[in-house]
């Protein structure tokens, strides 16, 4: 089966620092990855060099059948790729609306009604379609990350990668915010999912990835992984023979 999204020995180094190692993995269509690992392990950067943000040293980075690892950020979102950031930054003085409009109009590239019924429609989706006309600046921390999830899917992704979006949530709210992504998954999106909630990942991947110092050093399924003595280890502080 032909990957929707592979990473080949991408390698990524900023003078002495690496932040990826010939990192090497694949994505199916339809699948949801979630992707852990400690503070600094280079998962952010992982996303800069599948968006387009930051180029590699070495390496390709295939996306639904083309190469794409010299197309820049624009051209990578216009194929279909879109991503949350760990820190909502929404445009504060324009409603939600507004901001959903951006998205849908400069990276979906629709105009006119087309626009404003994706934005609708995705707004429904995020529960966000009662605060519509509420400006971004006064909006609570689950909204924050309920709007960054509406413009990125307001760029009708094909690739849905996701940074530390339930960072920050009470309980209640995480579980309001999975149910969401569970939604958005089961409708076929693929998503990727950078998450130190490690509870909130495991209800809704498929398959997990661990990485360290800018290394994919264990991949499977979500269980098995959260039981190896290394995972545990070098992501959870646990000593491998305790």
């Amino acid at each position: 089966m032909t990957a929707f999204l592979k990473l080949d020995n991408i390698s990524k180094s900023f003078g002495s620092v690496t932040v990826a190692e010939n990192m090497s993995y694949a994505l199916q269509r339809g699948e949801a990855l979630g992707v852990i690992g400690p503070n600094g392990a280079g998962k952010t950067s992982m996303f800069n060099l599948i968006t387009g943000t930051l180029s590699p040293n070495s390496g390709a980075v295939i996306f639904d059948g083309r190469d794409v690892t010299r197309m820049p950020a624009a051209g990578r979102c216009r194929a279909g790729m879109a991503r949350s950031f760990q820190v909502p930054q929404p445009f504060s003085g324009m409603t939600v609306f507004e901001n959903a409009m951006i998205a849908a109009t400069q990276a979906a590239g629709l105009r006119g009604q087309a626009a404003e019924r994706l934005c609708l429609d995705v707004l429904e989706q995020t529960q966000m379609i009662g605060k519509a006309n509420t400006l971004a600046g006064g909006l609570t921390l689950l909204d924050r990350k309920r709007l960054e999830l509406t413009r990125a899917l307001c760029a009708k992704p094909k690739l849905l990668l996701l940074d530390e979006i339930a960072g920050g949530l009470t309980e209640g709210e995480c579980r309001s915010l999975v149910q969401t992504i569970k939604d958005i998954h089961a409708a076929g999106t693929s998503i990727i999912w950078i998450e130190h909630v490690v509870h909130a990942l495991l209800a809704v991947v498929d398959r997990l990835i661990v990485i360290d110092f800018g290394k994919k050093i264990a991949e499977g399924e979500p269980a098995a992984i959260m039981a190896s003595p290394q995972v545990q280890e070098i992501y959870l502080g646990i000593e491998a023979d305790a």
